[in-house]
């Protein structure tokens, strides 16, 4: 039996072959779902606009966004990264466009990197996305960019980064999806990962966020999202690579800080 959460995502998107369709995976893989999988919460999310405390109540019991005890600036980082991370499971559509227009800045540098994807976000089709989002993540054989922290950091994928990552994923509770596409060490997985841990998502506290942070994020994560930038040839993912690289700047100052 399927649990709420997961009814109510497809109830929202229309159906089981909807709501696969909407996620880039077979009718079959989500047909046997009998809830969201933990690597899958943020994508169901963004294309069906449920929210991820209905999707998953067990991780999200206390999201960062409502509860009281999280740091102000902490809450910004969570839902930093897990903006980043629906930027890049897969391209957007078009009501998510339409809530990152009202995106706004100030005259930090992060401000701004909001305000251009903000500006981006408003004047772009999803069309258009999509092709960019398949030339550089996808292609035919394979995309232009590799998101995967072993490709980056050895030039080989399935390397010991992966088996890094799997390792901490162990220590905080989190199962891969048996219908799982992506190796763990994609960029959009980790992001994702970081907002829970900052929000305090995870059954277990044994690795904190500055740990993953410094394991699976700092050696590659500023260069990816360089490279990101350079190679898009749509404002949308030039934006999208502007505000992961600076971000990475920051949070790569932040965590350098003593405590």
């Amino acid at each position: 039996m399927r649990d709420q959460g997961l009814e109510q995502a497809i109830r929202t998107a229309g159906g089981v072959r909807e709501l696969s369709r909407l996620l880039g995976i077979s009718q079959p893989a989500v047909s046997n779902w009998k809830r969201v999988p933990a690597d899958r919460i943020l994508q169901v999310e963004a294309v069906t606009g449920v929210p991820r405390a209905v999707i998953r109540p067990d991780l999200y019991e206390n999201p960062f966004m409502e509860a009281p005890d999280l740091d102000p600036i902490e809450r910004a980082r969570a839902d930093e990264y897990a903006l980043l991370s629906m930027l890049l499971w897969r391209a957007p559509s078009q009501d998510l466009l339409g809530r990152l227009a009202g995106l706004k800045g100030d005259a930090s540098p992060l401000g701004m990197a909001h305000l251009q994807l903000g500006i981006a976000a408003a004047a772009s089709r999803p069309r258009e996305l999509d092709s960019d989002y398949f030339r550089l993540f996808i292609g035919l054989g394979r995309g232009e960019l590799l998101p995967y922290g072993s490709y980056y950091l050895t030039g080989f994928l399935h390397e010991r980064p992966l088996a890094k990552v799997r390792d901490d994923l162990i220590r905080l509770g989190v199962e891969r999806a048996e219908d799982a596409r992506e190796p763990e060490d994609h960029i959009a997985m980790l992001c994702e990962v970081m907002s829970g841990i900052i929000a305090g998502s995870f059954a277990s506290d044994a690795v904190d966020d500055k740990a993953f942070f410094d394991r699976h994020l700092k050696p590659w994560a500023g260069r990816f999202f360089a490279d990101l930038e350079t190679a898009a040839s749509t404002d949308f993912y030039k934006a999208s690579g502007a505000l992961g690289r600076v971000f990475m700047e920051i949070e790569a100052e932040a965590q350098a800080l003593p405590a």
